[in-house]
């Protein structure tokens, strides 16, 4: 049984959340949670929160015991991209793109 949590539309590069999701990929819960507590970055805040949902997500909807559970699976895809223009000297326009991730962490009990 997996239970996961999915959060849409997050403004902040994939790259950068990325990085994050590969430090607490496999671990069990609590050991996540202390990663993430301790992580300064603005990703592990936004992480954090899919985490716990997708934990009470297994305690409510699949009864699973939350003190067995680790990241089975955590992953981020692209969203779709804000496009901006910042004006330039003689005329110009630069690009600016801001990226947003869908981020999905799921939660398995260890047999």
């Amino acid at each position: 049984m997996e239970a996961r949590a999915i959060a849409k539309y997050i403004r902040m590069s994939p790259i950068k959340v990325g990085v994050i999701l590969n430090l607490i990929r496999g671990k069990q819960v609590k050991e996540a949670f202390a990663i993430l507590e301790y992580t300064p970055r603005e990703a592990a805040v936004v992480i954090k929160k899919v985490l716990k949902s997708a934990v009470a997500n297994a305690e409510n909807n699949l009864e699973l015991d939350s003190d067995n559970l680790y990241v089975s699976e955590a992953y981020v895809g692209q969203g779709p991209t804000l496009k901006r223009f910042r004006p330039m000297d003689h005329g110009k326009a630069f690009k600016i793109l801001k990226k947003t991730s869908h981020i999905t962490v799921a939660v398995k009990e260890r047999a």
